[in-house]
């Protein structure tokens, strides 16, 4: 194997390991959170978090898709004029697959669990306190993956369409943050 190949393979193991240890602190993180605050919540504040969760979910899914398809050429011309924001938008477009990753798989896939977690809690708020023998896990379920999943897809035409207003519109906040 040559020195190339072995700098890539290094590099891939690296993002691995990093990736991996952000998504398992953040998962830890924001379940312990969500799974303590909704056993103390009542059902519509419930309903309102889950609602959120699958709402960050679905616009970090947009931003993912968006920064696949845009293309840097007008930032580059927003760069020479000093717009703010253009030059972190380069940025995330030559970073599409990390920056990807994180927002599809990570935070996602977090989110995605996330509200598989909330929505058995709220089955099980809602059952005792309507006094309910039937079981709705199953139909919350079906509810929350398919407003996931009917979300997601709204937003990746949005995203395939609007791409380089949804990177610009991300990048001019996080262009605070740079250096």
């Amino acid at each position: 194997m040559n020195k190339k190949n072995k700098n890539k393979k290094l590099k891939a193991i690296k993002w691995f390991l990093t990736i991996f240890i952000i998504t398992f602190m953040l998962s830890m993180i924001f379940s312990y959170i969500s799974t303590t605050s909704i056993t103390k919540l009542n059902i519509i504040p419930a309903v309102i978090v889950l609602i959120i969760v699958i709402f960050v979910g679905v616009i970090f899914d947009i931003v993912g898709v968006a920064v696949t398809c845009a293309t840097e050429e007008e930032f580059h011309a927003m760069a020479s004029k000093k717009v703010k924001g253009a030059k972190t938008a380069i940025k995330l477009i030559r970073s599409a697959p990390k920056v990807s990753n994180i927002c599809n798989d990570v935070i996602g896939d977090i989110a995605g669990v996330l509200s598989g977690a909330i929505s058995a809690m709220l089955t099980l708020k809602i059952t005792q306190n309507f006094g309910l023998k039937l079981d709705i896990q199953f139909l919350m379920s079906a509810f929350v993956a398919s407003l996931t999943v009917g979300g997601k897809a709204l937003g990746k035409s949005f995203a395939k369409t609007k791409c380089n207003s949804i990177i610009y519109a991300v990048s001019k906040p996080l262009s605070i943050f740079e250096k």
